[in-house]
């Protein structure tokens, strides 16, 4: 560690470096980087612990690296709709990680990688966030700079997770509107209720329905993101993809089984709406294989699923070579929401990020604070250093494990993301 702190690339000297920090930073956030400038050899994890906290629809795992130094840093491990095991994982991946140094966190990935037999989980990628986290502290730098610098200042956003109503037409419409008045310039849903493989007449009537209220409510100055959900067969998608041409959707999202490369790609050439997916992917071949198509030009790598910080710098690199944009998938906490910002401003094929953050829970700003917040239908990444978030452990622990704290995409009533059955 001690040639990253002599060396003159970032335009500090070490001392140089000590002296800005302490400029910088408060007190108590200055001592541990002091403390990590200054230690002797390399820098070491001590522990690793994870926080859950029960949002409703969802329950978020948090995972903390501590060091050493005096560094601490803060990544996500939030398993889609599945809590106990990304959380159990992180501790088992422990094996691996304690006594090393942090701020090799592409070098911490492939060791627990190969560890795993060449498995890649949302554990593994929750720790490595941290580590991201750490070392950009301990340049007393944000994560962007870290990753290029930025390409992109200002991130266009769109909404997701407003609404929680009734499966109406109106309903729906009436939220949009409110949306556009907060100042979001494109908005996603999924229209379709519990919808699976094949509709029936009256469903599928309904959800043509609420597209229509929606676009009328917003005008045509307003882009629209069509979630599916993996909902349908390959032949459904289609009918359905013509169905929706009129209402000139930026997107319609994983029409079918996302992992079904052939069938995403067959739905892809038989439609004029463009087609999204990729956030299920967990290989960067998977990528490859699906824009060697040449049909799909929109993928969304999951960050926590495609290997952290460095994998999805890695899928954008392959979409940047198929002449694809990226719209990295967010639907974990808004911790996510500040790391997917510091990737998106240095991609040159950035499109839109996806955001639910003015949607959450109240409390959600009082167990995390540093989250960049949209105005306007923009946000910036945060400046300040590593990935610009401050944790609340006492706040966090208000808001324990949820056991019914997961969407029921598949039933009648989840889109109110109350959790538990809707009947």
């Amino acid at each position: 560690m001690e040639s990253d702190f002599k060396g003159e690339s970032n335009g500090f000297t070490r001392r140089g470096m000590m002296r800005n920090v302490a400029g910088a930073l408060a007190v108590n956030a200055a001592l541990p980087l002091a403390r990590a400038a200054e230690s002797e050899g390399n820098m070491k994890i001590t522990g690793v612990k994870t926080f859950v906290v029960g949002n409703p629809w969802k329950n978020w795992v948090f995972v903390k690296v501590d060091t050493d130094a005096g560094l601490v840093g803060w990544g996500e491990a939030t398993g889609g709709l599945e809590t106990k095991p990304p959380e159990a994982q992180v501790h088992e991946l422990e094996r691996f990680v304690i006594g090393e140094d942090p701020i090799h966190p592409e070098r911490l990935w492939q060791k627990m990688y190969k560890g795993l037999f060449l498995s890649n989980n949302v554990a593994m990628n929750g720790i490595t966030i941290a580590c991201w986290d750490i070392l950009a502290k301990s340049l007393n730098a944000p994560l962007w700079k870290l990753l290029g610098g930025k390409q992109n200042p200002s991130l266009r956003v769109y909404a997701n997770g407003w609404y929680k109503g009734p499966r109406e037409p109106g309903a729906f419409a009436e939220e949009a509107a409110r949306v556009k008045s907060m100042g979001y310039t494109a908005l996603k849903f999924d229209p379709f209720g519990s919808t699976y493989r094949f509709f029936d007449a009256g469903e599928e009537k309904k959800s043509l329905a609420i597209v229509a209220a929606v676009r009328k409510a917003v005008g045509n100055d307003m882009d629209l993101l069509i979630e599916a959900h993996d909902r349908f067969s390959v032949s459904t998608a289609i009918r359905v993809g013509h169905e929706l041409e009129e209402y000139r959707p930026m997107w319609l999202e994983t029409p079918v089984m996302s992992t079904d490369i052939e069938a995403t790609l067959q739905v892809a050439r038989s439609i004029k709406v463009p087609v999204a997916t990729g956030e299920r992917f967990n290989r960067l071949g998977q990528f490859l294989e699906l824009l060697a198509g040449r049909a799909v030009d929109i993928v969304q790598p999951e960050t926590l699923g495609i290997g952290g910080i460095g994998g999805a710098l890695k899928a954008a690199a392959i979409a940047e070579a198929a002449e694809a944009f990226v719209a990295l998938h967010q639907a974990q906490s808004p911790y996510n929401t500040a790391i997917n910002a510091h990737i998106h401003a240095s991609i040159p094929n950035f499109l839109i990020q996806e955001c639910f953050d003015d949607f959450l829970e109240p409390w959600v700003h009082e167990i995390m604070q540093g989250v960049p917040r949209v105005k306007a239908g923009y946000l910036e990444p945060s400046d300040a250093p590593g990935i610009g978030v401050v944790f609340d452990e006492q706040a966090m622990a208000k808001h324990p494990y949820g056991p019914n704290n997961f969407l029921r995409l598949f039933e009648n009533g989840w889109e109110k993301r109350t959790g538990g059955v809707q009947k």
